[in-house]
């Protein structure tokens, strides 16, 4: 079930993302060097939208979906805990994001991906229309987009 996260979940949240990052082979090193980045904190709260998908009272996953302004939303993280990582619920949760995104008027869904995922959001439709380099050199992210022609 997908419901609206409250702070008392933020340190949950983080450890997900972390676990999350590490799951895709990262060091201990990089995902340390990414921990503040990974956090999820009050602000994110008060700024952004932020969902978790329960189920039997665990969270298993999240998002958090900024709107950048009134045409632009930011999905900032998708994370899927470890334990239900391939077992539909990244699906389900973008396809929130998406629905959330169209009935809210976006014409545009921005993400800063993994490259680990960047298959699992051209599945649905998002395009590489740029590449940014990460903290690790040489290594580039791909940013990508899906747009809302219905919201253009």
């Amino acid at each position: 079930m997908i419901v609206i996260a409250t702070l008392e979940d933020a340190i949950v949240l983080t450890n997900i993302a972390i676990e999350s990052k590490a799951y895709w082979g990262y060091t201990n090193e990089q995902i340390e060097s990414w921990r503040e980045d990974l956090t999820v904190t009050s602000i994110m709260f008060e700024e952004s939208n932020i969902f978790k998908y329960v189920i039997d009272h665990e969270i298993a996953g999240f998002y958090i979906l900024e709107r950048a302004n009134i045409r632009i939303s930011i999905l900032q993280f998708l994370f899927i805990s470890p334990n239900h990582i391939k077992k539909g619920i990244g699906n389900q949760l973008l396809q929130h994001v998406i629905e959330y995104c169209k009935r809210g008027s976006s014409a545009i869904l921005n993400v800063l991906s993994d490259p680990n995922a960047e298959s699992f959001y051209a599945k649905y439709g998002f395009e590489v229309i740029a590449l940014r380099e990460s903290s690790i050199s040489g290594r580039f992210l791909p940013v990508m987009e899906l747009l809302f022609p219905e919201n253009q």
